[in-house]
């Protein structure tokens, strides 16, 4: 199997890829095609188009890598996604880049996973009572006496019981072994793979997997005191296993084996949200994110259609409430003008959110690889008046990251730029 490597928005085309029925299959299927694009040409060329998903496409002829171009490596894409999501999940970050070196996304999800897994079988797996029924020698629990009755009527031999019983069986130590039993089969790396089947064994030895369900499990999940501890590996097996109702954590597959890869703009979405709490934490202005407006665009008198900004920043100056719009763009504006698109998107975004007594403005908060400083461009009525006022600011995705202390100066700007 042949290793094809572009980065993401970068098209490539590879002569001598000869693909099988499952692999054409799997090209045209609707999920991946919204991913990434695949299209097999004459004498056996595979024409390969990357958006913004970034990850690993397994078919049975070839293995795609599509690699995220402004931050560089799959280690700081889960960097970023670690505090987006508030994940606090790679710890011990040396260690992790030590063991890391060369793998693929997916493999440093599943190290990952083995990593917290491993954690927790040290720390002892958590138990909690289940209900159980079923027919004793002798009584256990309560005796269930018209179910006696119906099945097992002038028999004693057996009882129906109803007990309570502590198990490990439970559906954080499921969910754990499941996204492991998932990593042991499709992990590429040899030393991944292996340790995830013994971590694997270790989780199904005390609980059942067979016939479990893991989005009914993402939609029960609830934390406590008692499995805070379960939340990172949680999340890294939901990310495994292909999202589910974690859409926060931007992953999705096609499938077990084909295709794992992130959403770059929904992460960069995310990323900005939390850049932005960060930055106005304990000052008085509140950051509400994906508010829709819903009564923004009418038909009369009744509402037509909603929008809904990345996010709101709401503050009060006196006794006037002052609102900005910021929509989080992962695109590279650093050398070329805002598309007219997003320019007119955020010039709504300002008539609708800002109030009557001043310019409405709106920010737009886009991905760079260095620093820029802020441009502004203004909507004019016929009488040369503004009507709205949008600015955007580049975000150094990687020197923030790499630095907290860049990152407490771009809160600094932040506060500086945008508080209302």
């Amino acid at each position: 199997m042949g290793l094809i490597v572009l980065d993401e928005y970068e098209t490539k085309r590879v002569s001598g890829v000869r693909p099988s029925g499952g692999d054409v299959a799997v090209a045209e299927s609707e999920d991946l095609a919204r991913r990434i694009t695949l299209r097999w040409l004459r004498g056996e060329t595979l024409d390969v188009t990357a958006g913004s998903h970034i990850g690993v496409v397994n078919l049975e002829c070839a293995s795609i890598h599509v690699r995220p171009k402004l931050l560089g490596s799959e280690l700081a894409v889960l960097e970023m996604l670690d505090y987006a999501a508030g994940l606090h999940a790679l710890r011990d970050l040396p260690l992790v880049q030590q063991l890391g070196s060369g793998l693929n996304l997916r493999d440093l999800v599943c190290l990952l996973l083995t990593r917290e897994c491993d954690r927790l079988l040290r720390h002892g797996l958590r138990r909690d009572y289940l209900r159980r029924e079923e027919a004793l020698p002798v009584v256990r629990g309560r005796l269930l006496a018209d179910r006696q009755v119906m099945r097992r009527f002038g028999m004693l031999d057996r009882l129906e019981c109803r007990y309570d019983e502590r198990s490990a069986d439970i559906i954080d130590n499921r969910l754990c072994g499941a996204a492991l039993q998932v990593a042991a089969r499709g992990a590429h790396d040899a030393g991944v793979r292996g340790r995830a089947r013994r971590l694997a064994a270790d989780f199904t030895a005390v609980c059942r997997l067979d016939g479990f369900d893991v989005r009914a499990a993402a939609d029960r999940l609830t934390y406590d005191r008692a499995n805070e501890h379960y939340r990172n590996a949680h999340r890294w097996a939901l990310m495994l296993l292909g999202g589910t109702s974690f859409s926060s954590l931007y992953a999705s597959s096609g499938g077990m084996t084909h295709a794992f890869m992130i959403d770059m703009n929904g992460l960069f979405e995310d990323f900005v949200i939390r850049l932005l709490r960060d930055a106005f934490a304990g000052s008085g202005v509140a950051v509400r994110a994906q508010e829709s407006l819903t009564r923004a665009v009418r038909g009369g008198v009744d509402s037509y259609t909603s929008i809904q900004p990345d996010v709101q920043l709401v503050g009060q100056r006196g006794a006037a409430t002052r609102r900005f719009s910021v929509d989080a763009k992962y695109k590279l504006y650093a050398d070329k003008n805002v598309a007219a698109s997003d320019l007119y998107q955020s010039f709504v975004y300002a008539q609708a959110v800002g109030g009557s007594s001043e310019t409405p403005t709106a920010f737009i908060a886009y991905a760079s690889d260095r620093d820029v400083p802020p441009k502004s461009v203004s909507l004019h009525r016929r009488d040369g008046k503004v009507a709205a006022h949008v600015t955007y600011v580049a975000i150094n995705v990687p020197e923030v990251q790499r630095s907290v202390s860049r990152r407490e100066a771009l809160f600094a700007e932040l506060r500086k730029l945008m508080t209302p």
